[in-house]
């Protein structure tokens, strides 16, 4: 039998740094449309997820998965480790793949080598590109995060630690402290990043209002000439716009 992969976004309007960075507008579209935009061209992706929370302030976000096509899925606000259990208990989900909404740069190649990977591996854990862990090289941003479900269920069951019902990925590994939480029962494991796109100094997340007016200026200037943009494009515009802000 064939094993369920389901990509789960988190989206939510009532971002703190950034109030209503979902629908901020990239190259005409809002943010999370572009999001999910890159994410549906994977190939290993048999139902893609977004997942809000259940506040009215958040239906319009429905409204754009349903415009891209895409499943929604409406649950807790605070604790959102819950949110991604229920939506992935209901999907029937063996594997998650975690991709947040503040990633508009995504590259389904990563998201389907990641995934490629993780299911590879004939164990239960944690793998990801998402960013640099292991000396990966990868930017900030355009990869995913891969659990199983199994995994995922254990850390709901005795779900007690605030932070990580708010961060799922704490529950596995602290990208900041670079340190898994418990390999004994969550093993970790990435994949090297392409090395002509190694470049783990760029930050590709929207948490900012400075960063997503670096994200604005990427999309006017890379998305008209190629809908597809990659980290080739990324690279040297990222490059000429830090000299000229230099």
């Amino acid at each position: 039998m064939s094993q369920r992969v389901v990509g789960i976004i988190q989206a939510r309007m009532g971002s703190q740094r950034l109030p209503g960075k979902s629908t901020l507008k990239l190259a005409g579209e809002p943010l999370v449309g572009r999001v999910l935009e890159r994410v549906i061209r994977s190939n290993f992706l048999d139902e893609v997820i977004l997942a809000v929370p259940e506040t009215t302030e958040n239906s319009v976000l429905l409204d754009i998965a349903k415009s891209y096509s895409v499943t929604s899925f409406v649950g807790s606000e605070n604790d959102l480790l819950d949110r991604y259990y229920q939506a992935a208990k209901k999907s029937e989900a063996d594997y998650i793949v975690r991709i947040p909404a503040d990633n508009p740069v995504s590259h389904f190649t990563e998201i389907d080598r990641i995934v490629a990977h993780h299911t590879s591996l004939g164990r239960a854990g944690f793998s990801t590109n998402l960013a640099e862990i292991q000396n990966s090289g990868y930017p900030d941003g355009i990869g995913a995060e891969i659990f199983d479900f199994e995994i995922l269920e254990r850390v709901w069951v005795h779900r007690k630690d605030p932070m990580k019902m708010e961060h799922v990925h704490l529950n596995f590994y602290d990208y900041s402290a670079q340190i898994p939480t418990d390999e004994t029962w969550c093993p970790i494991s990435t994949i090297k990043c392409p090395s002509n796109w190694a470049r783990p100094d760029i930050i590709l997340d929207v948490n900012t209002l400075e960063q997503y007016e670096y994200m604005a200026d990427l999309y006017a200037d890379l998305y008209p000439m190629n809908p597809n943009f990659t980290m080739d494009e990324i690279i040297p515009w990222h490059d000429k716009r830090r000299t000229r802000k230099e």
